[in-house]
């Protein structure tokens, strides 16, 4: 099975063949749950700022300390919320099937509440690069400002995959999808690509569950698709207690 070290590379590492292998891919919606302001609002703002202004090469570019400080502010906030029943569920599940959770989301609430499997699609907000090594990968748990500065002298900046940037681990999250036997869908509308292709890599005949408080109409559109108007909160403990009744 592959897991990833600490600067987001793949290792191998197996368990039992024989569990279930669940795949999960979440987003903001589960982490909002724990107070966690999600990125963007109605109007496709970030706290205020356009999302080119804080999510973009460009962006960064033309005014680094405005994009170091809203990064900041949200590690900041992030060290002050916790894991809640929906993240705690999954961890639950985990102790009785193969569980693999592809997120979309920076935080880090996944592994604080005690999932072991986790893949950061959008990058991690608690890590740091180099703007000129993409390998060059730390952990970071203070402000990151002008003047830190990897190895070589290069700035670094956060670990964070913005618009207009590839995402490394998609072919992984891809393979990882294809191998499910069951695929919960939480907390994202599955509207932002290329994650949202996800939902279309699993077998035909695979259990979707589709966990969203307010579908939208492509949510529908899968045969056989099991469609929960719930919260996260509210909707993933009785279904991990539907799905440990049917192992």
């Amino acid at each position: 099975m592959l897991l990833l070290d600490h600067s987001g590379s793949p290792q191998d590492r197996s368990q039992p063949m024989d569990k279930k292998k669940i795949v999960i891919l979440t987003g903001a919606g589960i982490s909002a749950e724990s107070g966690l302001k999600t990125f963007r609002d109605a109007q496709g703002l970030w706290e205020g700022h356009d999302v080119m202004e804080v999510a973009s090469p460009q962006g960064f570019a033309r005014n680094p300390q405005l994009v170091l400080e809203f990064y900041n502010q949200r590690r900041r906030q992030l060290q002050k919320v916790a894991p809640n029943a929906g993240h705690r569920a999954l961890v639950r599940l985990e102790g009785h099937a193969q569980v693999q959770i592809v997120t979309q989301n920076v935080d880090n609430l996944h592994e604080r509440a005690g999932s072991t499997q986790v893949i950061h699609l959008h990058g991690e907000l608690l890590k740091a690069r180099s703007t000129v090594d993409e390998k060059y990968v730390v952990p970071w748990q203070r402000d990151l400002v002008l003047g830190d500065l990897d190895p070589n002298g290069h700035q670094l900046r956060p670990h964070i995959v913005w618009f207009g940037e590839r995402v490394p681990l998609m072919d992984l999250a891809q393979g990882i999808t294809q191998g499910a036997d069951r695929l919960i869908i939480v907390g994202t509308s599955m509207q932002v690509y290329p994650a949202a292709n996800l939902i279309h890599c699993v077998s035909p005949g695979t259990p979707i569950h589709f966990i969203d408080p307010r579908p939208q109409p492509r949510a529908s559109d899968f045969p056989g698709i099991d469609l929960i108007p719930q919260t996260a909160v509210r909707a993933l403990p009785p279904l991990v207690d539907r799905i440990l009744e049917g192992l």
